[in-house]
C-alpha cells in the first residue's frame, strides 16, 4: 500500500511571521532542530507562541509522525503521549497513521532501505526536499497487526542494544585509559629503585 493509503499527510503550520519565542505562550512550536539525529523528539526545548483562536485542529496528537521534508535527513519522529499542546511548523509534514501501527511506520520510514527510496524521491539541487506528494506515494509493506507489534518490539531491543554496546565500549575505553595512565605514572611506593 502507498502512504497516503494508510495515513494522513499534511504540511505543518504555516507561520507568517519569524517565529519570537513568548514564554506564555500556550503551544509549543516543533521544528527541525527539535528532533535530534536519532529521530527522537525533544519538545521541552521548543519555542513557546500563542496560537490564533479557531487553529486547534492543527495541535499534535500522541501517535503522530514528524517528517523532515528538508536536509540532509528525511526520518521521522514519533510523537509520545504528555507532549502538551504543540504544532508542528513548516516545511515538516505532519503524518497522522489510521490504518498501522505509528510506531511500525515511524521505523518503516527510518529504515535504511526506506530512506534509500526517499532519497531518490529528493528533488532539488543544493536543498534537498521531498513533498507531500511525493511522501504519499511512498509503498509501505503492511504486515499484520500482530506482525508490526512484533517488528517494533524487535527493532526496540535492538536500538537497547546498541546503546548498552556503545556504553560498554565507553567504559571499557575509560577503564584502559585509566590502566595504561597507572603504569605510566607509577605510584612511589610501588617504584623500582
Amino acid at each position: 500500500m502507498n502512504l497516503g493509503e494508510l495515513a494522513e499527510v499534511q504540511m505543518g503550520y504555516p507561520f507568517r511571521s519569524r517565529l519570537e519565542h513568548d514564554p506564555q505562550g500556550d503551544v509549543a512550536v516543533i521544528q527541525m532542530k527539535d528532533i535530534d539525529d536519532a529521530n527522537l523528539l525533544h519538545a521541552e526545548e521548543a519555542i513557546r507562541v500563542t496560537l490564533p483562536k479557531g487553529k486547534t485542529h492543527h495541535l499534535l496528537c500522541a501517535g503522530d509522525l514528524l517528517f523532515r521534508s528538508r536536509g540532509r535527513s528525511n526520518g521521522a519522529a514519533q510523537v509520545l503521549e504528555g507532549i502538551g499542546p504543540a504544532v508542528l511548523s513548516a516545511p515538516m509534514l505532519l503524518i497522522r497513521p489510521h490504518k498501522v501501527l505509528p510506531a511500525y511506520l515511524c521505523w518503516y520510514i527510518n529504515a535504511p532501505a526506506t530512506q534509500a527510496q526517499l532519497a531518490a524521491l529528493a528533488e532539488g539541487t543544493s536543498v534537498r526536499m521531498i513533498s507531500a506528494e511525493a511522501l504519499k506515494a511512498l509503498d509501505v509493506a503492511l504486515p499484520s497487526l500482530a506482525t508490526q507489534q512484533r517488528i517494533v518490539q524487535a527493532a526496540a531491543l535492538a536500538e537497547q542494544e546498541q546503546t548498552l554496546l556503545a556504553r560498554i565500549a565507553t567504559l571499557r575505553q575509560r577503564l584502559t585509559t585509566h590502566l595504561l595512565m597507572k603504569l605510566a605514572h607509577p605510584s612511589p611506593e610501588r617504584a623500582t629503585p
